[in-house]
């Protein structure tokens, strides 16, 4: 019989609240009493506290991670008849904040062990029209950015870091690779704020000061306008919040790890990967478990045999960008990336938050075992 509350959640926040709640009242209470809502020294705190973090030069905090993206090729002046590389398999604002900016989006596939944009295919889709590049270090997973970076060449690299914040890729923080990194702090992240949210970060300093007036409507002094930019503010409320959750990342990232751990032990154990294909650990590349997304065969079919058992799952991404009906005069058709297509028919996420039982890992792999063994 299907249940519409999953007795095992995909995704869980109350859980998280209970940790910080004393806190997150206190920090808020901060914020009322200053009554600086927009920016101030809880946004600046924030940015230098992330910028620590990150190993980075400079941390802007910003709206949402897609306009941390937006403002980002904005600053790059990436316009009309402009060419940005990105993958088709990812979140939509990838691509939609290219198509924007009236430049064009070049979808190149995947590699097929991560999800992440193929460097090869890189290579071969550059064009003098090339002006920019987006990675995405897809459902926590680092790209393999020195591979991207080669091929990029001069190229500027902007890096959707949306569900990577904490990933290491060789040691260093994903978001201090390239020319941007690009943060979300959607509710859902490994770091979310009680609203919208986003961070830019970047190591060269002209290019910050440029994203800190980008932000402002392209402001320096007050009512002195030196280009167009935006309003892409950070709220000092979603600053204050972030503040308490930020030192506690690591321990919740720590724990996405072990239920990954122990997500391959149950399924290695239940005679499943003939099955199910769980996420590879490739060497030197840091995996924080934004999603843990696994390869299923009859995708569809599970899902269904899981979700009237009560447990929560989700499809990332079930069409793929090239194939989205806003994208058609693009030219591209069903077969053009036949690597992420395959992947939209086999993926599946599982739960994985920090506050997930073992138990309910169990349950949710011995239903696959009787999905797939029956």
């Amino acid at each position: 019989m299907r249940t519409d509350t999953p007795s095992v959640p995909l995704f869980d926040l109350t859980r998280q609240w209970h940790e910080i709640e004393g806190d997150v009242h206190a920090a808020v209470e901060r914020v009322f009493a200053t009554q600086q809502f927009i920016l101030g020294p809880e946004v600046a705190a924030f940015e230098n506290e992330c910028a620590a973090y990150l190993g980075v030069k400079r941390a802007i905090g910003v709206t949402s991670g897609t306009d941390a993206l937006l403002a980002s090729l904005m600053c790059l002046d990436i316009g009309p008849g402009d060419e940005v590389v990105t993958t088709p398999f990812t979140f939509f604002a990838s691509a939609g904040v290219i198509w924007r900016l009236r430049a064009r989006p070049v979808f190149v596939d995947i590699d097929p062990r991560d999800f992440n944009l193929d460097p090869e295919a890189l290579r071969a889709a550059i064009t003098p029209r090339t002006k920019a590049v987006i990675p995405i270090h897809l459902f926590g997973q680092a790209c393999d950015f020195d591979a991207v970076k080669a091929a990029a060449g001069d190229l500027p690299i902007v890096e959707d870091c949306c569900q990577s914040i904490g990933t290491a890729y060789k040691g260093k923080a994903t978001g201090g690779l390239g020319t941007f990194g690009c943060f979300s702090f959607f509710p859902t992240k490994n770091l979310g704020a009680f609203g919208d949210g986003g961070l830019v970060t970047t190591n060269d300093e002209a290019l910050g000061e440029r994203m800190v007036d980008m932000r402002v409507h392209g402001m320096r002094r007050r009512y002195e306008h030196h280009f167009v930019g935006g309003n892409f503010r950070l709220a000092a409320l979603q600053a204050a919040i972030l503040r308490v959750k930020l030192p506690r990342l690591d321990g919740w990232i720590a724990k996405r790890r072990a239920g990954a751990a122990h997500y391959r032990q149950l399924l290695t154990e239940a005679g499943l990967l003939g099955y199910v294909r769980p996420p590879e650990e490739l060497a030197d590349r840091g995996h924080t478990y934004h999603q843990y997304v696994v390869r299923a065969e009859r995708r569809d079919a599970l899902r269904e045999h899981l979700t009237k058992r009560g447990l929560g799952t989700e499809v990332y991404y079930p069409i793929p960008l090239h194939l989205q009906t806003c994208f058609a005069e693009l030219g591209y058709g069903p077969g053009s990336f036949p690597v992420s297509e395959q992947a939209s028919r086999e993926v599946l996420a599982l739960p994985i938050f920090p506050e997930a039982r073992p138990d309910e890992r169990e349950r949710v792999v011995e239903a696959m075992r009787t999905f797939y063994c029956r």
